[in-house]
């Protein structure tokens, strides 16, 4: 089973996790701050991070961006957060956000499911090359190539990007769009829209001129080369 990083300052609430994940045969590694989980990922390897930010921790939110910096370790942040706080901690680079309460069998499920998905994007079945017009995307290698150039993506904007160009000329509605990539079962347009104005930008493109992202009215969006949109 998956290596675990759990980092949470409750000692109680993380022996409670612990003893949880240990029992469902992960390898649990306990850290009581942000900070010190950074550490421990430059010292030895893990699948997964399971990452407590409450109350609301700015630093933590700062470590969190400074560990995308070097390690696309998946992290899964937990505590109480309201929608404009997800949207936040779901930019600083989590691959998923859990509310406080849950059940240890949904962190299980959600955990299997950020680790499933990093080990194909690293290799696994899914590792081949995609191309919609002048843009390839190597799965194996997590690289975007537009015209040659290479794109220096975030984990979320390259998994985004991939969703939308394996299904090239498909009109994705944003709440299918969060739910697949976020792996998110409420509500996240707002999360969506900003991921894929960062894509725009970085694709030399706009909502308003578009080339490869097309936005749908009332449907959704999608992606194409731009000699077959319409």
């Amino acid at each position: 089973m998956a290596k675990v990083l759990l980092v949470e300052d409750d000692s109680s609430a993380r022996s409670t996790l612990h003893r949880r994940l240990s029992d469902a045969a992960f390898t649990v590694r306990g850290c009581d701050t942000a900070v010190g989980a950074l550490r421990a990922v430059l010292d030895e390897p893990f699948d997964v991070m399971v990452l407590d930010l409450e109350p609301f921790d700015v630093e933590g939110l700062d470590a969190l961006e400074m560990l995308r910096a070097f390690s696309d370790i998946p992290v899964i942040v937990t505590a109480r957060y309201n929608e404009s706080e997800i949207v936040r901690v779901l930019g600083s680079g989590a691959d998923a956000c859990l509310v406080k309460p849950f059940s240890a069998e949904l962190l299980i499920a959600k955990m299997t499911a950020v680790v499933r998905r990093a080990v194909a994007g690293a290799g696994g079945v899914r590792a081949d090359v995609v191309r919609v017009g002048g843009l390839v995307l190597d799965a194996a290698h997590r690289r975007v190539l537009l015209d040659d150039a290479q794109l220096q993506l975030t984990r979320k904007e390259f998994d985004l990007l991939e969703f939308l160009a394996r299904r090239p000329g498909v009109v994705v509605p944003r709440s299918e769009l969060f739910r697949q990539v976020w792996l998110q079962t409420y509500r996240g347009e707002r999360t969506v829209d900003a991921h894929l104005s960062w894509l725009r930008r970085k694709l030399g493109e706009s909502a308003a001129r578009p080339r490869y992202l097309h936005t749908v009215r009332h449907a959704g969006v999608k992606l194409q080369a731009p000699e077959t949109a319409a």
